[in-house]
Order: C-alpha cells, then structure tokens, then sequence
C-alpha cells in the first residue's frame, strides 16, 4: 500500500477528491464537515504535537501505527484509519459493486457478495463502543472481515487493510442517529471498488 510520509516533519490533511455535497445522501455534507474537518483535524494536530522527540518523527504513517505507543500510536491509529477512509469513497451509485476480479475473491471466500455485505455490516453493528469494521487480506490474500475497537488497524496483525467503515458516532450520528447499520448498509453506494482492489493489489 502507498506510504504517507510526513512532510517538513508533520503529515498533512488529506484532501478529499470529492466535493462536500458529493455522498449525500449517504454522508451529509454537515456530517462531512465535523468528521474531516473537525475530528480528523484533531487527530491529526494530536499525532504532529506528539511526534517532535518521539524518534518516529519521519516514519511513514503506516508503520506507526505498529511501532508508537500510547497517545500517539491511538493518534496515529485514527490519522490512518480517517485518511483510508475518506479517500475510499465516490459519489453514490445504486447497483455499486466490485470488478471482476475482486467481485470473485469475495465469493471465494465468502460465498457471495451479498453474504458477504450481510456479514460486514453483522461485523460492524456488533462491534461493542466504538472503532472501526475492516476488509483485510491476510500474506496469502485470503479475505476477511476483523473488528477492530478504538483505534486499531489490520496492520497491526500483519494483515492488509483494503476497506474500512467507521463506527465512531461522530461518523454517523448527525445523518442516522442511534441507527448503525442502516449507516453501515448505505455505505455500499459510495465504495470506490477501484481503490479497494487497488489496495489489494499493491
């Protein structure tokens, strides 16, 4: 997967390549504005007050994630989960699924791709408190679905993360208050599959 490296010594806001009505319905544009810009922000003036003296200071992101510890390695944590998140994303699309290839990996291993959207959303509505549901590929490529609470990431167990779903509140409560799986269920209109098969393949 691509390496986002601090530049001057801090890492940077990604920006988003798409506009702040562009997932509505599913994302407002008012849900868009708190979680990028409020949320993500502070995460990441967390991670760059943190990384001065740490010994970390010019380590890519994703190999952060497996070596901090404490406030940063949760900081950086959420920095990476954020920015996987947000860039995975494109304008809604009713009838929204995979290429053929990685339409075929998922029902290699999962049966189908409606077994398989039934179980993420499963994965993510039992998710206890908060964190995050991801799509990992193990050193073999097989796929599967891990729950990860807080800030944590498939990186951490040696697994490629490819897509993830957010179940922090701050994600979904201004569009779908207590209704978490009807938020996870409308994420599949807005996944950019490209990028997911695209984190699959590199």
């Amino acid at each position: 997967m691509n390496k986002t490296k601090p530049v001057d010594g801090k890492y940077n806001l990604v920006n988003l390549p798409y506009g702040p009505t562009a997932l509505e319905p599913v994302i407002s544009a008012e849900t868009l504005k708190f979680h990028h810009g409020k949320h993500l922000q502070t995460y990441l003036n967390n991670v760059n007050a943190a990384l001065h003296g740490s010994g970390l200071e010019n380590m890519p992101l994703e190999e952060m994630v497996t070596k901090a510890t404490g406030a940063l390695r949760n900081n950086a944590g959420q920095l990476l989960n954020h920015n996987m998140y947000f860039m995975q994303f494109a304008p809604p699309q009713a009838d929204n699924v995979p290429s053929d290839q990685l339409l075929a990996l998922i029902e290699t291993h999962f049966g189908s791709f409606e077994k398989f959207k039934q179980e993420f959303v499963k994965a993510g509505a039992a998710l206890f408190g908060s964190g995050w549901v991801w799509l990992a590929a193990d050193a073999d490529g097989k796929l599967l679905i891990t729950q990860e609470p807080n800030a944590g990431n498939p990186l951490q167990h040696g697994l490629r993360p490819l897509l993830t779903m957010d179940v922090w509140e701050h994600a979904y409560y201004l569009d779908y208050q207590n209704r978490r799986p009807d938020y996870l269920s409308a994420l599949w209109q807005i996944i950019d599959w490209d990028i997911v098969e695209a984190r699959y393949n590199s």
